[in-house]
């Protein structure tokens, strides 16, 4: 990305820049949970947890880095970060194999409307909690 271009990005306000950053990273997982399925023989619980790891990290860096843009200590960033999505990481666990093996519904069907639910609470906890801006001691 040019120089121009990102500082353009940057001008945009916090909110717009959360949702262009969040839609690369639904794209991003989306796309890379069924490339696993599909690309490597996986069972598709593996799969998931496989994903969840590698779009938690682009997740906390993309918004780290182009959304919020904080100077605060990243281990803490991180780990609060990380709690939110552990925390539907279980209940996605949990509801996988539910809408899968009960319910019948496809892994990548469920896991899309999973993945849309966890968007709405996304931007709260992010803007709130992870990234919040800390007064000076």
């Amino acid at each position: 990305m040019s120089r121009v271009m990102t500082a353009g990005f940057l001008r945009l306000g916090k909110s717009l820049r959360f949702l262009m950053v969040g839609g690369v990273n639904t794209a991003f997982g989306l796309a890379f949970y069924p490339l696993l399925l599909w690309t490597v023989p996986l069972h598709y619980m593996a799969a998931l947890g496989i994903a969840q790891v590698v779009c938690l990290c682009f997740a906390f860096t993309t918004y780290k880095l182009a959304v919020f843009r904080t100077r605060g200590n990243l281990l803490r960033e991180f780990a609060t970060f990380a709690s939110f999505y552990l925390a539907n990481y279980a209940a996605n666990w949990l509801a996988l194999p539910l809408l899968v093996e009960v319910g019948g519904v496809p892994p990548i069907v469920a896991q899309t409307g999973f993945t849309i639910v966890v968007i709405v609470g996304s931007w709260y906890w992010h803007n709130r909690v992870t990234f919040r801006e800390r007064a000076a001691r």
